[in-house]
């Protein structure tokens, strides 16, 4: 769990919207066509935290973690004693261990609402998504004083250079504006469709072969 050790400091991409009349899609929703090749995003929906001419980074929001639950978690981290475990505040209990992608699996990312801010630890990437990978936010959600929602990955996908636009221009990946309501869902198995007909595209129609949003 090397990315939330007590002196590890969030990774904090430079964010772009836009450059060089060239459009960045971070904040946005990568969702997987039918016909991905890479069986590791098959049907998977993910949260781009960062995306830049240098690459992008996103969080797999809709597959869960070999962790059985949050407060497994936070005895396995040593932020609680395990007889601490029943006296945790509800929303803890509720929080989800996802999955996030292949890259650094050992590495935990909270993505969260922004009613939490750590100085120099937390990196807005929204006006409705943040994202902090330090154990001080698993503090905060022990004691009751963390966000108002919030999911944890284990893992990231990452893109080189072009990576990305790539793959989309291959029909690999949709994309969408991100709703936080859908992010932050307990309803992993429903969150695919629900993305897709966000964008009013029903899945049974869906071509591998169609174009990219």
């Amino acid at each position: 769990m090397s990315g939330l050790h007590r002196k590890q400091e969030a990774a904090r991409p430079e964010r772009f919207v836009e450059s060089g009349g060239r459009r960045f899609l971070d904040g946005q929703l990568l969702v997987a066509m039918p016909g991905m090749a890479d069986e590791r995003f098959a049907r998977s929906v993910i949260y781009l935290c960062a995306h830049s001419e240098d690459g992008a980074m996103g969080i797999v929001v809709n597959q869960p973690s070999r962790v059985k639950n949050f407060p497994e978690l936070l005895v396995q981290l040593q932020v609680i004693a395990p007889q601490e475990r029943i006296s945790l505040p509800r929303g803890a209990e509720e929080i989800q261990v996802l999955s996030g992608g292949p890259v650094q699996t050992d590495r935990g990312f909270v993505l969260h609402t922004p009613d939490f801010f750590l100085d120099n630890s937390t990196l807005p990437i929204d006006d409705g998504v943040s994202l902090t990978a330090t154990v001080d936010i698993l503090r905060a959600i022990a004691a009751g004083e963390g966000p108002n929602r919030a999911l944890l990955a284990l893992g990231y996908a990452g893109w080189d250079a072009g990576q990305l636009e790539d793959e989309i221009q291959r029909n690999g990946w949709l994309h969408c504006p991100a709703d936080p309501a859908l992010l932050f869902d307990r309803d992993l198995p429903s969150k695919y469709t629900r993305a897709l007909r966000s964008m009013g595209v029903d899945l049974e129609r869906l071509s591998s072969s169609a174009g990219h949003a």
